[in-house]
């Protein structure tokens, strides 16, 4: 990375909140949120961005980022005088929905000591008026997805003009979705002395060039390389034979007494559906997530899952991005991930807030080369294990190359992706409020089987 400047390493227990200079009503606010002492991404993001310097910053899932560019944020409100006009001051790009909808909440809950904070989210899945009226309004902090912002640029309903501070959050998500060009296209619709902040799970190949793109002379700061993450985590891999078999080693999972809630991990959105419908059926308290679901759709799921009325939540990768729910204790990868990293955003939903979490992993036989590309990435050896009982009978094949599949160019992701999640019945998988074994509610909308939309399919994310 040329060009980049490292930020000074931060030791452990160097900082606390107090020192970090930031004005009282935000120090009221952390205080609190029950937090004394930041992260390592906030003790090293946060004096360089209230200083005013553009940065880059790499840092993996549950390690407190959203704060660390959220209290800068608040801080740069409250220092600089606000310019005439009605467009956002702060504007921050999200590539999902749940990750704006976090973000939101971020800054409600830490700007709660502040007066008039005027915050708005510009997403995918809500209605257009509702959202236009928002941006006729003043504003402080707006947080959007790409692809719906885009849309009322073009309607000439966006004003830039007294924009000072650009944020950038999962930025390598948004390279994965194809958002890139219209981040670009937004950015360049911003004031040239706007201050840029990325953040980021890696900073290599295009996010490296993204960034020598939008930013002037940025720092850098790296936290927690791959291989450090996830201590707390037990990772397992379980070999499956086929569909038949993975079904029963998750049901073998889901009935132990030690699971409080899970998500599960499919490669489709049909998946998903179909999966959650044969677990409702099979009596668990089951419900899908995925993009093809609106916006109201999905935060009721979120809501069930929040208040403890869903035991098992069945997702894709990004509808699941930025899901914040202490209680998921654990994540099964029902389908592997396509690409290796997708597997550290996965097993981050559990362990949250410094609890231990579990995450284990379906592979079939001819899995072993996308195992193997897991533990390069992440630098830790997931252990096999085995079920008395549900043994595999099939032997594991090589693990050096993906098998050659006729008909399917580079195979499936994750094996049986489009077996075993299709057993059971079609019916879409309901809500399923209540007790674990009686759940009972409204069913999601039907998917139609696709990989989740990138910003080329639907640009209204």
């Amino acid at each position: 990375m040329m060009g980049l400047r490292p930020a000074v390493p931060i030791r452990k227990n160097q900082m606390s909140f107090e020192t970090l200079n930031l004005n009282p009503a935000i120090a009221q606010a952390v205080a609190a949120a029950g937090y004394t002492e930041p992260t390592a991404v906030q003790a090293q993001a946060i004096p360089v961005a209230v200083a005013g310097h553009d940065m880059m910053v790499s840092a993996p899932t549950g390690t407190g980022k959203t704060a660390a560019f959220v209290l800068p944020a608040l801080q740069r409100l409250l220092s600089t005088p606000a310019k005439t006009g009605r467009g956002p001051r702060v504007l921050v790009l999200t590539p999902t929905r749940e990750l704006a909808l976090q973000v939101t909440d971020a800054v409600s809950k830490y700007s709660r000591g502040m007066r008039h904070v005027r915050t708005g989210t510009i997403l995918g899945g809500m209605p257009y008026p509702k959202q236009r009226k928002l941006l006729d309004s003043p504003l402080d902090i707006l947080v959007a997805t790409p692809g719906r912002l885009i849309d009322f640029m073009d309607q000439g309903k966006v004003d830039f003009s007294r924009l000072d501070l650009l944020i950038l959050d999962e930025a390598d998500r948004m390279l994965d979705m194809g958002f890139i060009k219209p981040v670009e296209t937004i950015a360049a619709a911003t004031p040239s002395t706007r201050q840029t902040l990325l953040f980021s799970a890696t900073l290599d190949g295009g996010i490296g060039q993204l960034g020598k793109r939008l930013l002037r002379d940025p720092k850098l700061i790296e936290v927690a390389a791959a291989k450090a993450r996830h201590e707390n985590i037990e990772q397992r891999l379980h070999y499956v034979d086929d569909g038949s078999h993975k079904g029963r080693l998750l049901d073998h999972f889901l009935r132990d007494v030690a699971l409080d809630q899970a998500i599960v991990f499919t490669a489709t959105k049909r998946g998903a559906d179909r999966l959650a419908s044969k677990l409702f059926e099979e009596g668990h308290a089951a419900a899908a997530l995925h993009g093809d679901m609106n916006q109201s759709q999905r935060n009721r799921t979120l809501a069930k899952m929040r208040s403890g009325n869903v035991r098992v939540l069945v997702a894709t990768d990004v509808a699941a991005r930025g899901i914040d729910v202490k209680t998921i204790s654990h994540v099964i990868n029902y389908d592997l991930p396509k690409q290796a990293e997708d597997y550290v955003h996965r097993i981050g939903r559990t362990g949250r807030a410094g609890l231990n979490g579990i995450a284990i992993s379906f592979a079939a036989p001819d899995d072993g080369w996308q195992v193997r590309l897991i533990e390069r990435y992440t630098g830790h050896t997931i252990a096999p294990h085995v079920i008395a009982g549900l043994e595999p009978k099939v032997p594991q094949r090589s693990s050096h190359k993906p098998p050659a599949r006729p008909g399917n160019k580079g195979g499936k992701p994750g094996g049986y992706a489009g077996r075993g999640a299709g057993a059971g019945s079609g019916r879409p998988a309901p809500g399923a409020p209540g007790r674990w074994n009686k759940p009972a509610g409204a069913a999601p909308a039907g998917a139609r089987g696709k990989p989740e939309r990138s910003y080329s399919s639907f640009r209204a994310r």
